[in-house]
C-alpha cells in the first residue's frame, strides 16, 4: 500500500482525481452511458424490501445514468459526487437532488437512507481513509442498511495518469468493511461469463450491523 499521506496531500489527491472528471464530463457521459450494470443494481435491491420508495444514495453518480434508473424504478434517490459538471450533468438528467461533496469530506445526515449504490466510486479513495469514510456511510444508512460497492481488483494503489486508485481484493477489503461496522451478504465478479482471471471488477454487498 502508499506512504502515509497529509492532509494537504490528501487535498492534492482528491482536487486532481475531481479535476480529471470535471474535465472529461462529456467524454465519460458517452463511454459509460450504455454500460450494462443491470447485475449490479439488483445485487443491491435485492438485499432491501421489496418495496418501492427506497430512499437510495447513489455515492459518485457521475452524470445520473443509474440515478435515473433507481428513479424509474420508483424509488426516493438522491446523487453525490465530487465533480461539479457531474451533478450538473445528473440534476438535469434525472431532476433529482444531487449533493456536490468531495468523499473524504463527506457531510451526511444519520440514518437517512436504505442503501447506498457505490459503483466504482470508493476505489478513488486513499486506504488509509477508507475504514473512515466506510464508517462515515455506515453513519448515513438507517438500521440494517446495504452498502454495494463496485471496485477495481488488486494489491496496490496510486496514481492512473491524473486519478488515484485503490485496488483491493475481498480478503483486504472485508477487513475493512468489518472495521467500520460492516458484514458482508455476497460479493462476485465482473464482468459475468468470464474466468475469474479475467474480471477485474469485485462487487461487494454488505449490512450495517449493530
Amino acid at each position: 500500500m502508499s506512504k502515509f499521506w497529509s492532509p494537504d496531500e490528501l487535498e492534492s489527491i482528491s482536487s486532481a482525481t475531481i479535476e480529471h472528471y470535471n474535465a472529461n464530463a462529456n467524454s465519460f457521459w458517452h463511454g459509460t452511458k450504455d454500460h450494462d450494470v443491470t447485475q449490479n443494481y439488483e445485487a443491491l435491491l435485492s438485499a432491501l424490501p421489496n418495496q418501492k420508495g427506497l430512499s437510495l444514495l447513489d455515492l459518485g453518480c457521475g452524470p445520473g445514468r443509474d440515478l435515473l434508473y433507481f428513479k424509474k424504478q420508483g424509488h426516493h434517490a438522491i446523487g453525490l459526487d465530487g465533480s461539479y459538471e457531474f451533478c450538473e450533468m445528473a440534476k438535469s438528467l434525472t431532476g433529482l437532488l444531487v449533493l456536490q461533496q468531495d468523499f473524504l469530506k463527506l457531510e451526511l445526515p444519520e440514518q437517512f437512507v436504505d442503501g447506498i449504490f457505490a459503483n466504482a466510486s470508493l476505489f478513488h479513495v486513499p486506504s488509509q481513509e477508507m475504514i473512515r469514510v466506510l464508517r462515515e456511510l455506515r453513519s448515513a444508512l438507517k438500521p440494517q442498511g446495504v452498502l454495494f460497492s463496485s471496485n477495481p481488483r488488486g494489491n496496490s494503489e496510486g496514481w492512473q495518469g491524473d486519478r488515484y486508485g485503490t485496488y483491493l481484493e475481498l480478503a483486504t477489503y472485508q477487513l475493512l468493511l468489518e472495521s467500520a461496522g460492516f458484514e458482508i451478504i455476497k460479493h462476485y465478479y465482473r464482468p459475468q461469463g468470464l474466468p475469474c482471471a479475467a474480471q477485474p471488477w469485485l462487487a461487494v454487498v454488505s449490512r450495517k450491523v449493530a
